[in-house]
């Protein structure tokens, strides 16, 4: 590839990358739209057209690996893996 099909590239991901950014805040916003109706309603689940709405709570029990490694230090350095990935950005 030539530079300038390499720049042109760049150029276009970026332009994408700005569209994704706005179109998700725009769905970020509907979203919380939608919750915040639904919270003062006291609604968990909503018709809406052809559409169910739901916004329920949800209970999860989830592993604190920085208080394991804070207090079974030794035992935490047994279990940790070394991966390897790469990172793709431009600046």
């Amino acid at each position: 590839m030539t530079d300038r099909m390499i720049l042109n590239r760049v150029k276009k991901l970026k332009e994408l990358e700005e569209q994704k950014k706005e179109i998700e805040s725009q769905i970020d916003a509907l979203k919380a739209d939608i919750q915040q109706d639904m919270e003062e309603k006291g609604l968990e689940e909503q018709k809406a057209g052809d559409f169910l709405v739901r916004f329920t709570r949800v209970l999860s029990n989830r592993f604190d690996s920085r208080a394991f490694r804070e207090e079974h230090s030794r035992l935490y350095s047994q279990y940790l893996k070394q991966t390897e990935s790469r990172r793709f950005s431009i600046v």
